[in-house]
């Protein structure tokens, strides 16, 4: 099995250094590295701060770096855009911050691939050291200790986490991502849950493979959680096919609850006061997103974290207007 790994890159750091540190160690080589960096320029102001090319030269594989501009890029397009220039059996799709938690990684996503029925198989993203207690507990909750893989018998007991995947660290059998169509574009968010759910209603598999662990996660604050929700919204509301019939504010209650009881049994009940304003956060942001076509544009680009996919998507009905 030949595996191609891609990533799309935005300034990167650091810890970009070290996810390709970590990559030199895996027990499985990847054929190719695939790089996705968005502006040139920010490439090159980040190679001369970190040692980037020096950790990308010490792969034991080739790599091989794009560039597209920040207004072109799309969650959906820029990854297809990778897929589409890799001749690999499989395509793992990681982000720039997301790093290896062992070398077994690629082994594991590789292995959760082999059934010929599942068409993604995504990992376990555990918390990083300076991880919140809230955000540590949801890290727990979305990515439990259990492997797991879904289908469509599995939509009544799971709803809207039969689709839930993450292209944080996620590999796909390039046979059934073609077959599928891959990613749609434009789309501001939720390309991979999309194909996801795309992959369950024609009778495949996704894999939730919790042998398979990256490190990742982020502390936000009530206005990232806002504009991030806001998105989270948007893109919902774009696939009434998915989620008129199966609703994901279930799935958050639960979560909300579950974090509650938490708290309280690890004797830390005052937190429940952030994660009240975080959730005050996430439920307005959601809650716009959910009515953005009532929005003027003005409005829209002040609560959403992608103001070039408007701008974009936009400009094009301008455009298909003119026609």
């Amino acid at each position: 099995m030949k595996a191609d790994l891609i990533i799309p890159t935005y300034r990167p750091d650091d810890t970009f250094c070290l996810l390709l540190q970590k990559l030199q160690e895996q027990t499985f080589v990847v054929h190719r590295v695939l790089i996705l960096n968005t502006e040139e320029a920010l490439w090159r102001e980040a190679v001369a701060k970190y040692p980037i090319e020096q950790c990308l030269q010490a792969l034991p594989c080739e790599y091989t770096l794009y560039h597209v501009s920040k207004e072109t890029f799309d969650h959906g397009g820029t990854r297809m855009y990778g897929a589409d220039h890799s001749d690999a059996d499989v395509v793992i799709f990681m982000t720039q911050d997301a790093v290896p938690a062992d070398a077994d990684l690629i082994e594991r996503l590789a292995a959760g691939l082999e059934e010929p029925d599942t068409a993604v198989c995504y990992a376990r993203q555990l918390p990083n050291e300076n991880c919140r207690i809230v955000e540590r507990y949801t890290r727990s909750f979305n990515y439990p200790d259990k492997s797991r893989k879904k289908g469509k018998d599995d939509i009544k007991e799971l709803g809207i986490k039969t689709f839930f995947c993450s292209d944080v660290c996620a590999a796909y059998r390039v046979d059934l991502f073609r077959e599928l169509g891959g990613f749609e574009s434009p789309v501001i968010f939720n390309e991979d849950m999309f194909f996801a759910a795309k992959a369950v209603f024609a009778g495949y598999y996704v894999k939730y493979e919790a042998d398979a662990k990256v490190i990742h996660s982020h502390n936000y604050t009530v206005k990232q959680q806002f504009h991030r929700n806001f998105d989270l919204a948007v893109s919902q509301t774009m696939h009434p096919e998915i989620f008129e019939q199966i609703s994901s504010e279930v799935e958050g209650m639960k979560l909300v609850k579950s974090t509650m009881k938490y708290l309280c049994s690890i004797g830390k009940p005052h937190l429940i006061f952030e994660l009240g304003i975080m959730c005050v956060g996430k439920y307005a942001g959601y809650w716009l997103g959910k009515r953005y076509k009532k929005l003027s544009r003005k409005q829209i680009l002040k609560c959403t974290m992608s103001p070039d996919y408007w701008r974009r998507m936009w400009k094009q009905e301008v455009s298909d207007g003119n026609r």
